[in-house]
């Protein structure tokens, strides 16, 4: 696939982001395009490896073909390539936007130099795809006559709302926010995802006779009795969402904040087009954001876009190493140093990298007022014990104190939500959720479903979908006793 020669001749050119001192000013996205030419010569790096491992287990988990639409990229072949792209992928617009790219991780080419620009091709082939206009809505030709319900507008509901409706299912999806989209919707920022390639893909949906109820809490505002009477299959896919807390003194005080909570009031307060400041404001505060991966560093973009005096990041694990070492050989994700974004803009506004590693927070303390002013810390190191495994340990006399206006905790989350499951008579697994087995994904509860973070824990966008697409397949099979879906 691609050029024969193509990752001899050219060298890994990613897509560039806009410099930090302009693109910390707005919350437009912060990527800039390569030319026709350049992505060509990307998708020319493509080697023809034999066994694709960017495509296996290990890489893309909804097995996007990978080499076959990177050949397609090589050779111009561009309304080919997206229809090679999504047959398995039924929103690259969104994977090639905030996937953290597996799929190169195990790239073949990754062994020995770097990888393929898979993430920024997928991304170039559908945002090419939507200027063309060869994105439209396409109408299932038939309807079964069947209903489902589909709880919850996040990255596993609309896929397996797509599909079903693929397959002349009558698809309603309940959505409790304003909009639909969920996590894409408010948990990722308008830098990293502009929403209106969510709302755009949205309304694609409608016109192919998706119905989308927003606003409305299943359980509260609709019974879950009602939905169990009205439809045929439920889909549970509301995601988890139930953030991971902090329990040390001082968590009860003002300012201190969960990172979805900011992160989805300033998305509300962007899209609202109002000239108000954010509830949740970082304007000329000092913050500190605890946790790292993807939702600590989104919180750093939003407060420096905010216009905060200063920010720290928070990282209970040591720093990663800058290249893989023998406890991540290829093919297995690298779990390496990156800097992202946030990081960056950090950097530029401030002066040096806002992550402190291998730091516990102790306590929040408080002003007098019943406002947060500052943290208490310490630090800690990582040793195996007899069993082998990592555990922590605090350092003597390494106590340190920050200080704080704003605290964001980016801890991760630990499950669905109680209420719905429960109204459902849904059992939960050792873990809180949904329990559902992978590749049937029926509950024990006679028609209902559940997919997505709910069912398998807090994961990727890209798995998310890939579980949208397969229950939707199980509840086909359950309402028509056959099925084509992929």
């Amino acid at each position: 696939m691609g050029k024969v020669t193509g990752f001899l001749e050219y060298g890994r050119h990613k897509t560039p982001w806009r410099p930090s001192e302009v693109r910390s000013l707005d919350f437009k996205e912060f990527v800039l395009p390569l030319e026709r030419s350049e992505r060509e010569e990307q998708g020319a790096r493509c080697m023809d490896c034999g066994v694709p491992f960017c495509q296996s287990s290990y890489g893309c988990p909804i097995s996007n073909l990978i080499p076959e639409w990177n050949d397609l990229v090589f050779r111009g072949r561009e309304e080919e390539a997206w229809h090679r792209l999504r047959k398995t992928n039924n929103f690259p617009e969104f994977t090639g936007r905030v996937c953290p790219a597996p799929c190169e991780g195990a790239c073949v080419l990754g062994i020995g130099s770097d990888p393929v620009t898979i993430k920024d091709n997928e991304c170039w082939i559908v945002d090419n795809a939507r200027e063309k206009g060869w994105i439209k809505p396409m109408p299932p030709k038939f309807r079964t006559g069947k209903k489902v319900a589909v709880v919850g507008s996040g990255p596993a509901g609309l896929s397996a709302a797509d599909q079903l409706n693929c397959a002349g299912h009558s698809v309603v999806v309940f959505e409790r926010a304003d909009r639909p989209g969920g996590l894409l919707m408010y948990g990722i920022p308008n830098m990293k995802l502009d929403k209106d390639l969510v709302l755009g893909r949205v309304q694609v949906m409608k016109d192919e006779g998706v119905v989308f109820k927003t606003s409305i809490e299943v359980g509260v505002d609709v019974s879950a009795e009602s939905l169990m009477k009205e439809f045929d299959a439920v889909l549970i896919a509301t995601g988890s969402t139930k953030p991971r807390d902090l329990s040390v003194p001082g968590r009860s005080l003002s300012g201190v904040h969960f990172a979805m909570d900011y992160l989805k009031g300033s998305t509300e307060n962007l899209l609202s087009g109002s000239s108000a400041r954010p509830a949740i404001d970082a304007r000329g505060k000092k913050v500190v954001v605890i946790g790292g991966g993807d939702t600590g560093n989104d919180c750093l973009g939003t407060a420096i876009r905010q216009g905060c005096s200063g920010v720290v990041n928070f990282e209970l694990l040591p720093k990663p190493p800058a290249s893989r070492t023998p406890e991540m050989p290829w093919p297995t994700f690298p779990r390496t140093l990156k800097i992202d974004y946030g990081h960056a803009e950090a950097e530029y506004a401030f002066g040096k990298d806002p992550r402190e590693y291998c730091i516990s927070t102790k306590e929040f303390v408080d002003d007098g007022n019943g406002n947060v002013k500052g943290i208490k810390t310490v630090r800690v190191e990582w040793k195996k014990n007899e069993a082998g495994q990592f555990v922590m340990q605090e350092v003597p006399g390494s106590e340190e104190y920050f200080e704080a206006d704003l605290v964001f905790l980016a801890l991760g989350f630990v499950g669905p939500e109680e209420k719905l499951l429960e109204s459902l008579g849904v059992a939960r697994d050792n873990r809180g959720n949904a329990a559902a087995a992978y590749g049937a994904f029926s509950t024990a509860t006679d028609k209902v479903f559940a997919a997505g973070d709910a069912r398998r824990g807090q994961s990727l966008v890209v798995w998310a979908i890939n579980e949208g697409r397969a229950a939707a397949r199980s509840i086909d099979l359950f309402l028509m006793g056959e099925t084509s879906l992929p």
